[in-house]
C-alpha cells in the first residue's frame, strides 16, 4: 500500500527548515549560511531537506515569501479600515511595510545582501515578480478608490499601479546600494535624502499630488538604516 502524506506534517517540517534559515541568516547573513548548518539545526537528513528545497536559493525564496506574507497581513489591515481615504491607505501601506522590516532589521540586512549579490540575478528577478504580483492588485484598488473620490489622478488604475510598483522597486534597489555605500562612507546622509526626495517627487507627480504630499519613508526609518 502506498504511503499517504500528512499535509500538516509536510508543512511543519518545511517550516522548520525555513525557521532555522531565518535564525541563522539574521546572525550570519545569507552568504555564510550553509545548507548543512540548517539541516543540523533542524535535526534532519539531507534527504529531508532536498525533499522540499532544490538549492540554497530556494530556501532564501521561502524566507522572502514568509516575510512577504507578514507584510501582506499589515496591508490587509490597512485595506480593511472602512473610513480610510486612498491617501490614508497609501500612507498605511508604506508605514506597515517599514515597521515590519524595521522590527526584523538583521534579517532584512541578510536579504539585502542576497538581493545585491551578482550571483543571485535570476533569483532577484523572481523576487521582483513576486513583489509585483502581491503589491500591484492592492495598489490598483487604492488607485481606483482615489480616482473615484478625486484624490488621485489615475485614469488607468491598473497600468498606473504597475508603474508605481516599478518605481517602488527601483527606489528600494537604489536605497540598498546607498546603504552599502554608507557603510564604507562612500555616500553621505544627504545623498540618501536626495535619493528619496527624487523618487517621492516622481511618485507624487504620477498620482497628481502636490509635491511632498506623500513620502516613501519617515525620518526615524531613515535614521535607523542610513544614520
Amino acid at each position: 500500500m502506498a504511503r499517504t502524506r500528512d499535509p500538516e506534517s509536510h508543512t511543519v517540517r518545511r517550516d522548520a527548515f525555513v525557521d532555522a534559515a531565518q535564525r541563522i541568516m539574521a546572525i550570519k547573513g545569507y552568504e555564510a549560511l550553509s545548507i548543512q548548518e540548517v539541516i543540523d539545526s533542524v535535526g534532519a537528513s539531507k534527504g529531508a531537506f532536498y525533499h522540499y528545497f532544490g538549492a540554497k536559493s530556494d530556501l532564501l525564496e521561502a524566507v522572502v515569501e514568509r516575510m512577504a506574507d507578514g507584510v501582506e497581513q499589515g496591508w490587509a489591515q490597512v485595506m480593511e479600515r472602512p473610513e480610510a481615504s486612498a491617501i490614508d491607505r497609501l500612507e498605511g501601506l508604506f508605514a506597515t511595510t517599514a515597521q515590519y522590516k524595521n522590527a526584523r532589521r538583521d534579517l532584512s540586512l541578510a536579504l539585502l545582501e542576497a538581493w545585491l549579490s551578482d550571483s543571485n540575478a535570476i533569483l532577484r528577478e523572481r523576487l521582483r515578480l513576486m513583489v509585483g504580483r502581491r503589491l500591484t492588485p492592492v495598489l490598483e484598488r487604492i488607485l481606483r478608490q482615489g480616482a473615484d473620490s478625486g484624490e488621485l489622478s489615475a485614469s488607468e488604475p491598473e497600468g498606473t499601479a504597475r508603474v508605481v510598483v516599478a518605481l517602488i522597486l527601483g527606489s528600494q534597489e537604489e536605497a540598498g546600494r546607498l546603504f552599502v555605500a554608507r557603510q564604507s562612507n562612500a555616500a553621505s546622509f544627504e545623498d540618501v535624502e536626495r535619493h528619496f526626495a527624487a523618487f517621492e517627487e516622481a511618485f507624487n507627480r504620477i498620482l497628481g499630488l502636490a509635491p511632498g504630499r506623500l513620502s516613501l519613508t519617515d525620518p526615524p526609518t531613515m535614521r535607523l538604516w542610513f544614520g
